[in-house]
């Protein structure tokens, strides 16, 4: 069987050690404030309750992950200098909010069962 090697995050997460453990002290803030939004998206991802649907799963875990998303912007939006990643991470807070409420939505209000169309031959 082959050994699957991950990097010491991604191994540290899978068996439940939080990254910012890993860092060494002398991390720049950014590279901290990123660890945090990291490690906050990914707990949050996995405290997903299922419920076996897979439109309310993925709506649920979707909006752990824009959250996360968005926290990650403000990061840069903090520290970041290229004019063109700032950008990016402001129009990533703005879309990222908007489909969190369409998915909050949709969780509220879930499709009703539609008839399905005649298929035409």
């Amino acid at each position: 069987m082959p050994v699957l090697k991950l990097p010491p995050i991604l191994l540290s997460l899978s068996i439940g050690i939080s990254g910012l453990s890993m860092m060494p002290t002398n991390h720049a803030p950014a590279d901290v404030a990123l660890e945090q939004a990291m490690t906050s998206m990914h707990a949050a991802m996995a405290h997903v309750h299922r419920t076996g649907n897979p439109d309310s799963d993925f709506a649920a875990m979707m909006i752990a992950h824009h959250e996360g998303a968005i926290e990650m912007a403000k990061v840069e939006l903090q520290y970041g200098t290229d004019p063109r990643l700032r950008r990016l991470a402001q129009g990533i807070i703005v879309t990222q909010q908007s489909e969190i409420v369409a998915m909050q939505l949709a969780l509220k209000q879930p499709k009703a069962e539609l008839p399905m169309a005649p298929v035409s031959k």
